[in-house]
């Protein structure tokens, strides 16, 4: 293949070179600060008012970080906090880790713990703030929440609305955070491409993204990380035994990174070679897509409109109708924060109008089965006056990263 016929950008380059000159585009990050926190909680207890809730179970996860600033994974072991509407927050946990525990908390506040023989639910039902109508976090596995339910003195009820609303619109700070991490990856983007060649494998393109992502500031390297060669690329999220690069194949590359909890997810879509005029009507069709998605998302706008903008955009183009293929299989876009995906979602049926301050993923996907599949990846925020991109999308498919 002549250098003429490749993509630009693309190829040319070895991982070792790549890797040395990333530089770091996170270590000047700062987390979520106290006062924050301290306003999401208050936010919290007014909507708990309004729903008749005296308290909320928040369960280890995204939920107790967004709310306490406390990053604990959810696991078998029940850790959390009891928020009451009153002002009252109770961390639980297990008590050998009690010095582990008090170290991740942001902010200060007791903390009730259980021995490993005991009931944790029971100890929970326990607490002086344990009155009233319970709320129950969402995320909480339904064995956990029929246990809390089992031991509560009061009425317990689901929480997702006052929960999971709060956590819609982001502020300021949030939206640095996910602009920094959504830079740092589109960095490890044009890096990747450049190592490309011929019999390279989706493992090693894997490993070098991780530690693209690790060279650039995120602590954790990669959250996850999808790599697809020609006809695979037709499987939005992969195959079993994925195929080894060749001359003309579609790349597709979908990865993030997180800092401070905060996700950066995006998908670059390309050629190793020179396009066909095949693969050039669906990458500019997909371009086309994610661009109508973007201008009708307008505040006020509801996210199923965004969706269909997309989708009629798509069958103006011989593709779909609806979910049929060749044409878009999945949503539009998904929320992003400190979940990967979150609520509201660029869907058919979600309903939610757009605010300033909610933050999406754009990426009306086009799959061809038996040939291939173009996914671009860029998320927007939402500002007073409309849309703005995190990240410019792809240029062109000769010059995807422009």
């Amino acid at each position: 293949m002549t250098a003429q016929a490749m993509t630009k950008g693309v190829g040319g380059s070895d991982a070792a070179t790549e890797l040395a000159q990333l530089k770091d585009r996170l270590s000047h990050c700062h987390p979520i600060p106290e006062n924050s926190l301290h306003q999401r909680l208050d936010r919290l207890r007014s909507r708990m008012r309004e729903a008749g809730l005296d308290a909320i179970w928040l369960n280890a996860g995204t939920n107790l970080n967004y709310y306490t600033g406390l990053r604990w994974p959810a696991t078998e072991r029940l850790v959390g906090a009891l928020v009451t509407a009153s002002g009252g927050l109770t961390y639980l946990g297990p008590a050998f880790e009690t010095g582990t525990l008090e170290g991740f908390m942001r902010l200060s506040a007791p903390l009730a713990v259980w021995e490993e023989h005991e009931d944790p639910c029971a100890v929970l039902a326990r607490l002086d703030a344990a009155k009233g109508c319970l709320g129950i976090d969402p995320t909480t596995p339904l064995v956990t929440a029929n246990a809390i339910a089992r031991a509560w003195q009061g009425e317990t009820g689901d929480a997702a609305e006052a929960v999971l609303s709060g956590r819609m619109v982001k502020d300021a700070e949030e939206i640095a955070l996910m602009q920094a991490t959504k830079t740092a990856t589109l960095q490890v983007h044009a890096a990747v491409a450049r190592i490309l060649r011929p019999g390279i494998s989706t493992g090693e393109v894997t490993e070098f993204i991780h530690a693209a992502h690790k060279a650039v500031g995120a602590p954790g390297g990669s959250t996850f990380c999808i790599v697809l060669f020609g006809p695979d690329t037709a499987f939005p999220h992969g195959v079993a035994h994925p195929k080894t690069l060749e001359d003309g194949d579609v790349v597709l590359i979908d990865t993030g990174c997180a800092i401070h909890g905060y996700q950066s997810d995006i998908t670059r879509s390309y050629v190793f070679g020179a396009p066909t005029d095949r693969q050039r009507e669906v990458w500019d069709a997909e371009k086309a897509c994610q661009l109508a998605a973007f201008q009708a998302a307008q505040i006020g706008a509801t996210c199923s409109s965004v969706d269909a903008a997309a989708r009629t955009e798509a069958e103006r183009r011989g593709f779909g109708p609806g979910y049929t293929l060749p044409g878009i299989p999945h949503r539009t876009g998904h929320g992003i924060g400190l979940d990967i995906h979150e609520r509201p979602y660029l869907v058919g049926g979600d309903e939610t109008p757009l605010e300033a301050g909610m933050c999406f993923s754009n990426e009306p996907m086009i799959c061809v089965p038996g040939e291939f599949g173009i996914r671009l990846e860029d998320h927007f925020y939402m500002t007073p006056t409309g849309p703005r991109w995190f990240t410019e999308p792809s240029y062109a498919i000769d010059d995807p990263f422009g």
